[in-house]
């Protein structure tokens, strides 16, 4: 089986397409790939410049496959830093990780980035072209590999660097996944209890003739609200959550009043910022092992956070440096920073080992989240049953007063 690819240089990305293709080579044996090309007519013309037959040409469908997570970039990065670690050249190592994804997409994206190196690009021009995959940081320490001559070092710091981070995003969300779900659930109750079981009790107070307690008027008017306007109710909070969305993705005003909201929830603001700043110094190691220059990390380091308030920080302290001031007293100076971050960059400035400091109060915060999570989810399960015990027993207890009442006349 042999492979051609397209000239990835003649035309952009944004006007062409993956053609799969099958025919046959000059010895009449079988031969099939693809190609990046403007269209079928090119694909055609470029294989036979290279004494191939088309038999069949196929356009790949753009929308198949699922979407490219940072997960799939991670696995990536490893399997590609092992590969190079164990001497298979790089095209070749790019062949190998994309045939075997089960995603088509990832598999497509490799392609182009390995057209894109076949036809003289450098891996870090190609990776530049992807912006939505491959992030400044990560572009960054792929050209300071291939400049260095330590590419497949810096690939498996990277990847050792992105499954920390998804690491951490993972625990992040299974500590806020769990309360969210549990009060969706106990929203959906209610609206049954309040829609189809309080109605029910209702017409049977009415045949009672007596007068009903307060909590059971007051949940009988509930009950009529939502019957007459759950429409409303549904159409409002649906449609304020996604105006909020929108808002929160769209407009950087509210984007940075939701993230330094977010840090001042109790429990769960502390757990996220301990989250931001693992990655923050996890970033900033990474790329000054790597012999990235200090005032060039920081342009990678603040949006790796992950939080407006740590980015403008960043901000703030890449100038401050790039003015001549000590990393530790432009940190210090941005405060947001513990003590003991501080601390140990101190520390690793006067020794010369900065990396090093930076990478122990990574483990560090690390291990801060692991434990913090640990210990929500044991106090979040009585919180809960007490939250959902209060609100559905309240309910029901209200719609049984009636019949307490009546046991207790006869």
């Amino acid at each position: 089986m042999s492979k051609a690819s397209g000239n990835a240089s003649a035309v952009s990305s944004a006007q062409t397409s993956i053609y799969e293709w099958e025919g046959k080579d000059r010895q009449g044996k079988p031969a099939r790939g693809e190609v990046r090309a403007a269209g079928e007519n090119q694909v055609q013309a470029h294989l036979r410049r290279q004494g191939l037959v088309p038999i069949k040409i196929k356009k790949q469908r753009l929308g198949s496959g699922k979407a490219i997570k940072a997960k799939d970039i991670a696995l990536f990065t490893r399997q590609l830093a092992t590969m190079m670690q164990a001497g298979v050249p790089l095209l070749q190592s790019f062949d190998i990780v994309g045939r075997g994804h089960a995603n088509p997409n990832v598999a497509r994206l490799l392609n182009n980035i390995r057209t894109d190196v076949e036809t003289g690009s450098s891996l870090s021009a190609a990776f530049r072209k992807h912006p939505h995959q491959f992030d400044n940081l990560y572009c960054n320490l792929v050209e300071a590999g291939e400049q260095a001559g330590i590419l497949d070092k810096l690939l498996e710091r990277m990847a050792t660097y992105m499954e920390k981070t998804e690491a951490i995003k993972s625990k992040i969300k299974s500590a806020l996944m769990y309360p969210i779900s549990v009060v969706l659930v106990a929203l959906v109750v209610v609206a049954v209890i309040m829609i189809f079981v309080v109605p029910a009790f209702k017409e049977v107070f009415a045949s009672f003739g007596a007068d009903l307690p307060g909590p059971t008027l007051m949940v009988i008017a509930m009950s009529e609200f939502f019957v007459a306007y759950w429409w409303l109710m549904l159409g409002t909070l649906g449609g304020g959550l996604y105006a909020f969305i929108q808002a929160w993705k769209r407009n950087e005003q509210v984007q940075k009043l939701m993230d330094r909201l977010v840090l001042k929830i109790p429990v769960f603001g502390a757990l996220i910022e301990k989250s931001c700043i693992a990655r923050w110094t996890r970033t900033l190691s990474t790329m000054f092992a790597a012999g990235v220059p200090l005032v060039e990390s920081l342009n990678s380091v603040g949006g790796a956070s992950g939080n407006s308030v740590f980015s403008d920080a960043t901000t703030k302290i890449q100038q401050e440096v790039s003015s001549g001031t000590s990393l530790t007293g432009a940190m210090t100076q941005a405060n947001v920073f513990p003590s003991m971050v501080l601390q140990m960059c101190a520390i690793g400035e006067e020794s010369g080992s900065l990396d090093h400091m930076l990478g122990k109060a990574a483990d560090f915060f690390e291990a801060e989240v692991d434990d913090m999570v640990g210990g929500l989810s044991s106090l979040m399960e009585p919180i809960i049953i007490v939250f959902l015990g209060g609100l559905i027993g309240g309910i029901v207890v209200a719609m049984y007063l009636p019949i307490f009442k009546m046991g207790q006349v006869v």
